[in-house]
């Protein structure tokens, strides 16, 4: 049995795509939407990934929070059951600086937003941190530019003292060093003692905009009836399980919870914020599936009509070819190829299609974006696989075709 040439098969291919342009690429427009959706979707997930993991640590890997409120998606009666727990109050973290021995370290921070001013400058929705001076140790590391971090002397007197974001800086300082410089928060002056290091966005939103103050010098202004977080530093991962134990029980018997109520507070960590990431991207790649799925089946069924059409329209040429010698199978890989062809080509421009969307949603966004090599070859893949099963049909149509009738057709 003589074997398939598959190099000629290829060649009249191509060549039969190459002489129908437009209707080639008519034919193509379900698959180069499925993939483009495919490839645009999955490389800015998949450059949101690689930052956020990265950038998700900002609370380090030992650090932990806690909090009177849960985060992620809650219902509204979890959210009013919430509402009704106590607030955290500084007494809270001096009780666990106390008593609880795995520990390094125990802060706290509590936040507003407020309209800060400088001159005739001034930025709206501004967070406003009053933070205990071991916060800067703890979970999201501030670091700075210039300056000096806020002391415990500053905490004690209650000092008007404050460390300014990147943004802060840029919009009220674009000529004139901050530092020593006094901004207004409301009616009240603050001296600004240190300069933040810019962080960037994350997730669209500036980690910038923000004045750190202490936390005495917070509630000395704001009052102390909002709840507090309550932040702490251990030595190691398996010292942080540790200290989430002995916090639990330890506030469980302040808040007098019995030993069937559950907490009414939640621990915040990286893993935290990871977690609900990756809930919330789950639903992206569904529907990411869904409508690939659904262009990728029309751009099938749109390539398997075109390949009928092509059937009808090649049956002489088809005829003449069985008759010089030509076998069902090579008549069955001919058609299989072009189908193929068509749909990896509507592959491959989706694939660019789908890159170029992707860098401008990056520019215009600050989204990342990155496209990984085992997403382009399962792209490829996927489109072939496309073009093969929805075009066995008319392949095999094409091999059983009688060769004198195919000769009379006109």
């Amino acid at each position: 049995m003589a074997r398939v040439n598959i190099g000629e098969s290829v060649s009249m291919a191509m060549g039969s795509l190459w002489t129908s342009k437009l209707r080639t690429f008519l034919t193509l427009l379900g698959i180069i939407i499925g993939v483009f959706t495919i490839i645009t979707v999955v490389s800015i997930i998949q450059g949101l990934n690689n930052f956020v993991y990265t950038e998700f640590a900002f609370f380090g890997a030992n650090d932990f929070s806690v909090t009177r409120f849960n985060m992620g998606a809650i219902s509204l009666s979890e959210f009013r059951e919430m509402l009704k727990r106590k607030n955290f109050i500084l007494d809270d973290r001096r009780i666990l600086q106390r008593q609880c021995k795995s520990c390094e370290l125990v802060g706290a921070s509590v936040d507003t937003n407020r309209t800060v001013k400088f001159g005739n400058q001034y930025i709206k929705d501004v967070r406003i941190s009053g933070q205990t001076h071991l916060d800067h140790m703890i979970g999201s590391v501030l670091e700075l530019e210039r300056g000096r971090q806020i002391r415990r002397e500053d905490e004690e007197h209650s000092r008007y003292v404050c460390i300014i974001g990147a943004d802060i800086i840029e919009e009220l300082f674009p000529y004139l060093d901050p530092l020593g410089k006094r901004i207004k928060i409301g009616p009240h002056n603050f001296l600004v003692i240190g300069l933040g290091e810019k962080k960037g966005k994350l997730l669209g939103m500036s980690q910038d905009n923000y004045v750190v103050i202490p936390i005495s010098t917070f509630h000395k202004i704001y009052g102390s009836r909002r709840s507090i977080d309550i932040n702490v530093h251990t030595s190691s991962q398996e010292q942080m399980e540790t200290a989430q134990e002995e916090v639990r029980t330890i506030l469980r018997s302040r808040r007098h919870l019995s030993f069937n109520d559950p907490d009414d507070f939640a621990f915040r960590s990286s893993e935290t914020f990871i977690r609900i990431y990756k809930t919330a991207t789950a639903g992206i790649y569904f529907a990411m599936i869904a409508i690939s799925s659904l262009a990728l089946l029309v751009g099938g069924i749109v390539i398997m009509n075109i390949m009928l059409v092509a059937v009808t329209e090649r049956t002489k040429e088809i005829g003449i070819r069985m008759s010089v010698g030509a076998r069902r199978l090579d008549i069955l890989f001919q058609f299989l190829i072009e189908s193929a062809a068509l749909s990896t080509t509507g592959g491959i421009i989706g694939i660019f299609i789908g890159f170029v969307i992707a860098k401008i949603v990056t520019a215009a966004t600050s989204i990342p974006s990155s496209i990984e090599p085992s997403s382009i070859v399962v792209a490829i893949l996927l489109s072939g696989s496309v073009g093969i099963f929805f075009g066995i049909y008319p392949a095999n149509k094409a091999a059983k075709l009688n060769p004198i009738e195919a000769l009379r057709s006109e």
